[in-house]
């Protein structure tokens, strides 16, 4: 039986270090981010300089941040002055490859790979698509398929 392991902030090693809170620096596109909860929030926002501001936060600091956006309403999220459709599929791209750029952090990498087979889930997630920027099932296939890369570039 395959074991399951259940992603929160404060889970032990390795995986509260898969936690969007978690502090890994990492770069896409140029913008530097602390943390993907970071990322994930900043995408709320239209206004490059307010993304700005999020990029440098980390755990419930972004969270909280990212509170104050009215990004529901309008299913619309961010990124280098392009707005996504929440439910478009460019908008899974830029997950995508946002989750590929974390995987350039070797502190993180090192976690996902350390969780071997293990299924990963997200117990605590929102799972309506329209009342989150990521789902349990958007975070746990992408932390997936990442840790697969990540063994096919080690083997």
């Amino acid at each position: 039986m395959t074991p399951t392991l259940d992603i929160w902030s404060k889970a032990p090693s390795p995986v509260g270090l898969l936690s969007n809170f978690a502090p890994h620096r990492f770069e896409l596109d140029g913008v530097e981010c602390a943390s993907m909860e970071a990322l994930l929030q900043a995408f709320k926002f239209g206004d490059p300089d307010e993304q700005a501001e999020i990029y440098s936060l980390v755990g419930s600091r972004a969270k909280s941040r990212g509170r104050r956006s009215t990004w529901v309403d309008t299913q619309t999220l961010w990124w280098a002055g392009r707005a996504y459709p929440r439910l478009g599929r460019q908008y899974q791209g830029l997950l995508d490859r946002a989750y590929a750029a974390l995987a350039g952090n070797r502190r993180f990498a090192v976690a996902l790979t350390a969780t071997g087979d293990a299924e990963l889930t997200h117990s605590r997630g929102q799972p309506d698509p329209t009342m989150t920027v990521l789902t349990p099932d958007e975070l746990c296939s992408r932390l997936m398929s990442t840790r697969e890369r990540l063994r096919a570039t080690t083997a």
